[in-house]
């Protein structure tokens, strides 16, 4: 499979759903960028900033596992959840069916 569909439920809970592709290497904040959606990302991927940050709404168990750095960058958070992770720390593959995500990086770094 080189396409996946990605929910992203936005503020008003409504749902936006887009075919990723998962044979270009992106990472999910990439993907995001590229069509639009407000996530800064001000470090560029670097898992140095949270400002990509996701609340995985589902699939969070499909999800490659969450490195110390990352887990240490989203413990700065005031709003972190359970099923938080930096956008930019996911690559898209094909495990990622259906994923559904809510943007939360706000910009405080």
């Amino acid at each position: 499979m080189s396409e996946i569909t990605v929910h992203i439920q936005n503020p008003d809970l409504s749902l936006t759903s887009l075919q990723a592709p998962t044979d270009m290497g992106l990472s999910l904040m990439e993907f995001l960028k590229g069509n639009e959606f407000e996530i800064l990302a001000t470090c560029g991927g670097m898992a140095l900033c949270a400002t990509c940050h996701v609340e995985v709404i589902t699939g969070f168990e499909n999800l490659s596992e969450i490195s110390d750095d990352e887990y240490a960058m989203l413990d700065t958070l005031p709003n972190i959840t359970p099923t938080s992770r930096l956008s930019c720390q996911l690559k898209l593959n094909s495990q990622m069916q259906d994923l559904t995500v809510k943007i939360m990086g706000d910009g405080l770094v």
